[in-house]
């Protein structure tokens, strides 16, 4: 890939990494439910206690022009210990079907193997056939239909809800 540099993110990223999250967000048909803000952002990859970690697709003649990111941060299994979970991979419309995702994808499993990690999990949108069949013929499995897991969220408000509960 001659026209992009994958490379672990900086904190001087996050302005474009968060305007390629809306546009992940805009294409999932969810942009209403974006908050995050590049200061959040910095603080949680890049703070004092970092909590995830972003790998990223620059252009080369400009390292400062995103073109793609990849978002994940370490899980652990009680089966099998520790794991990675991709939160987002991303490429913008005008990069893709060059194998930049693939290379960004493989960038962040190779820092899962480098952690002696026993899994790669993510999540993809029902409706994303394209996407799911790709990480299916990658070697996904789907463990929804598989066993059945189902993804469950508990949001802020209902988190601080539960706690307050007798």
């Amino acid at each position: 890939m001659d026209e992009v540099d994958i490379r672990h993110a900086e904190s001087s990223d996050c302005e474009e990494i968060v305007r390629l999250i809306v546009e992940l967000a805009e294409f999932e048909k969810m942009v209403d439910q974006v908050k995050m803000t590049p200061q959040i952002l910095r603080k949680d990859c890049f703070g004092e206690k970092p909590i995830c970690s972003c790998v990223v697709a620059s252009k080369k003649q400009d390292k400062s022009s995103l073109v793609g990111y990849s978002l994940f941060y370490p899980v652990y299994s009680t089966w099998e210990g520790a794991s990675l979970y991709l939160e987002d991979l991303y490429v913008t419309p005008s990069y893709r079907s060059r194998g930049i995702g693939k290379l960004l994808w493989q960038r962040v499993t190779q820092i899962g193997l480098d952690m002696d990690c026993s899994r790669l999990n993510l999540c993809v949108l029902g409706w994303n056939k394209m996407a799911k069949e790709l990480y299916e013929r990658h070697g996904f499995v789907d463990l929804t239909n598989k066993e059945d897991w189902h993804l469950m969220r508990l949001d802020r408000e209902g988190m601080e809800k539960f706690v307050k509960q007798t």
